[in-house]
């Protein structure tokens, strides 16, 4: 597919998203100002056309409103699919614009993802093909890596920046997560595997902050925030659970999560615009952190 068809997809369905509705007359008078138009309208019969390819490509309708005339994209269908169809759109629709900021890439500075470039395609293949993955795996806790690790990869995450595979270690027969980025030596071997039917991934990290998991009940948390605080939680809850009460000078959130090691790191690097109201536990947890921390420098 040519590029810049590619990129007028994207454009189309990026711009229908963002305005929830709109007439093609609108779409049209837009398509005019994109770069992806080469200035010229965009016929009838060719939107119909990109539409098509739309649904082939991307498994996304886009309808059209009997009433007013105003073509919308039908969000039917299932909330996990939707999730990484919203990503990958994002991704692209973000590219095409980056390319288009080209004149001015020296002012634009962006987040690296270095899990990405080299082994996240072996990875997706592996999982695509459910065949077991062999590499070199450095974990931050030993002095030197460890060979030879057969895993068989089950799902991958995305968490602050990096990927993450999680799936069945062979030779320990357990579930573990491992960073991409923390691999070498990535070999796609010829065994099969099936993925257990008791095993869903959606419900693995699903009382889990970020990428640590735990054994261990969830546990009712509430916390407050200062108001001016508070805000950055509305825009970017800490956890799809996240519920608010809102007082004159702080919110009260509560959730439903476990308590990991990365979740308490979370908590503590809000610092003092954020206090752990429940469970006693994480409140203990919180004070011998911010303990520890205070000794380093009184010492």
């Amino acid at each position: 597919m040519p590029k810049n068809l590619f990129s007028r997809y994207i454009w189309i369905i990026d711009t229908i998203r963002r305005h929830g509705a709109i007439t093609r007359d609108q779409l049209n008078e837009l398509w005019c100002r994109a770069d992806v138009s080469d200035g010229e309208r965009l016929p009838r019969r060719t939107f119909y056309n990109y539409r098509n390819a739309i649904e082939e490509l991307f498994k996304i309708n886009i309808e059209c409103d009997p009433s007013t005339y105003e073509y919308y994209i039908d969000n039917g269908g299932d909330k996990h699919d939707d999730s990484v169809t919203e990503w990958m759109l994002n991704s692209a629709a973000m590219s095409n614009m980056l390319t288009d900021a080209r004149s001015v890439s020296h002012r634009v500075f962006l987040e690296d993802v270095p899990s990405s470039r080299q082994f996240l395609a072996t990875v997706i293949n592996a999982i695509k093909e459910q065949k077991p993955l062999r590499f070199t795996y450095s974990n931050y806790t030993r002095s030197n890596p460890t060979p030879d690790v057969a895993v068989e990869p089950y799902f991958l995450k995305l968490f602050r920046q990096r990927w993450y595979v999680t799936g069945r270690n062979v030779a320990e027969d357990k579930i573990k997560t491992y960073a991409l980025d923390r691999m070498a030596a990535v070999i796609l071997l010829n065994d099969k595997f099936a993925m257990p039917d008791s095993f869903d991934p959606e419900q693995y990290f699903a009382d889990c902050f970020g990428i640590m998991f735990s054994h261990a009940e969830a546990k009712r948390v509430v916390i407050r925030v200062e108001a001016r605080q508070a805000k950055y939680f509305r825009a970017l809850p800490l956890h799809s659970s996240q519920q608010e009460m809102i007082h004159d000078n702080y919110s009260i959130f509560t959730y439903r999560l476990k308590l990991t090691a990365d979740f308490l790191q979370e908590l503590l690097s809000h610092g003092a615009n954020l206090t752990v109201m429940e469970p006693a536990e994480l409140r203990v947890m919180i004070t011998e952190s911010l303990k520890a921390s205070l000794r380093n420098y009184e010492n």
